[in-house]
């Protein structure tokens, strides 16, 4: 069975502000790049949106590897979620986990898929990642015209 490799970005002009997010995913030969736009919204909102996203368009069961330049991301899903979700949705700090509804949501699609989680560095020159930031930089700058 082939693995889906997906890369993800998301962007924020202003944060709060404008929104974007993207998700390169291949599998073999086939390709696909998605992105969106949020009028008010964070850049983390935007990196968890396009993990999200990007899960939510597989519609068989493959193994994944998503490539993240969002150490909240990474690390959220990977170590800290146990605890949140242990806590009732608080932080260490017993206050309420900020971003819940979508961390519930990204639980979700993680339990459904078989899903290796890696961080890489961004800005680097991993073309995958450069082309997720393009496509979330270019949802924000084409909702504004």
């Amino acid at each position: 069975m082939k693995t889906v490799t997906i890369y993800t970005d998301g962007a924020c002009s202003g944060n709060p502000g404008p929104g974007g997010y993207g998700a390169v995913l291949s599998k073999g030969s086939n390709n696909k790049e998605i992105s969106g736009f949020e009028p008010e919204t964070t850049s983390n909102r935007m990196e968890l949106t396009a993990a999200i996203k990007a899960l939510e368009v597989l519609t068989k069961s493959s193994p994944v590897t998503i490539y993240t330049d969002s150490q909240y991301v990474q690390k959220g899903i990977t170590e800290w979620i146990a605890g949140w979700k242990r806590k009732g949705w608080k932080t260490s700090a017993k206050k309420p986990v900020k971003n819940a509804d979508l961390w519930q949501r990204l639980d979700e699609l993680n339990q459904k898929f078989t899903i290796t989680w890696e961080w890489v560095k961004g800005h680097s020159g991993i073309a995958g990642n450069e082309r997720a930031d393009t496509l979330a930089q270019e949802a924000i700058i084409n909702a504004a015209k």
